[in-house]
């Protein structure tokens, strides 16, 4: 089996780049986050919010109508464009420019939505994060696969990946299946879990940051946000993972003496983040 790189600080400290002192939000880089549904705007709220938080200039929410309201009133910071259905998406236009795009929290599968997602990929050329609802329905269409952009991240958590690889009955069926998936289809894939290991082709890397408190609904649509967000300030696509997973890592280990394991929420993710960065810049 492949000998993982370890993310550690040290794999951070080659990646990291700090901002530049005259930057303005125009360039710091425009993210925009597709997702939501009926019930579950929540995904598409701590994704857009975490983007934000990881130092994106711009954010921009692709949501039905539904979510409208709720979007404009938790986030101001956020822009909000809505599809022209009430309860889910079915036509995903939009006339702005993202640096990077992340899909998928409280998509839904509604049939509508799984035909706006063909139509999305087919004309895309911009980096992007495919996550949630969008990867089930992917592993439904897996021919889709070729419309997808070299060096797409996908963040699959064990049964989403399940659903991609097919069934494994041990550790290393499951790796040689990861690795020759992504290979298949020039794919990064961020295997949520305890570890996270990312699969860049035969590369494979291994978080060391985080803990069991990131057991939570809704750290994996923060994750989403934060390497959506680091790919749009222009990081290459595997720096964009790598520091994405260690710095969600990090919000947890920062965060653990006072919420304990069982208090901690995605919320607490996001608000960990600016700790998380100071925690990088002060080992510079």
């Amino acid at each position: 089996m492949t000998n993982p790189i370890y993310i550690d600080q040290k794999e951070i400290l080659k990646r990291f780049k700090q901002p530049d002192k005259h930057t303005h939000k125009g360039i710091q880089g425009h993210a925009l986050i597709i997702g939501g549904s009926y019930g579950k705007i929540g995904a598409v709220s701590l994704s857009s919010k975490a983007a934000l938080k990881t130092g994106c200039g711009l954010v921009t929410v692709f949501i039905p109508k539904c979510g409208y309201d709720i979007l404009q009133i938790s986030i101001p910071e956020v822009m909000v464009l809505t599809d022209n259905q009430e309860k889910s998406i079915s036509n995903i236009t939009f006339d702005i420019t993202p640096q990077a795009i992340g899909i998928g929290p409280g998509l839904g599968q509604a049939v509508e939505t799984q035909n706006a997602l063909h139509q999305f990929l087919k004309t895309n050329k911009t980096p992007l994060v495919i996550d949630a609802d969008a990867l089930n329905i992917l592993s439904q269409n897996k021919e889709w696969f070729s419309l997808v952009p070299p060096k797409t991240i996908l963040t699959p958590h064990p049964k989403e990946l399940e659903r991609l690889i097919g069934k494994w009955h041990f550790e290393e069926e499951k790796m040689n299946k990861a690795i020759s998936f992504s290979k298949q289809h020039e794919i990064i894939i961020v295997m949520k879990g305890a570890p996270t290991q990312i699969i860049d082709g035969e590369t494979v890397y291994e978080n060391t940051s985080g803990n069991a408190a990131l057991a939570t609904a809704g750290t994996g649509d923060v994750l989403t946000g934060m390497i959506t967000s680091l790919l749009a300030q222009a990081y290459e696509p595997i720096s964009a993972a790598i520091l994405g997973v260690y710095l969600h890592g990090l919000t947890a280990d920062i965060a653990l003496p006072e919420t304990g394991y069982q208090s901690f929420i995605a919320s607490d993710v996001i608000a960990n983040i600016g700790k998380a960065f100071l925690t990088i810049e002060n080992v510079e």
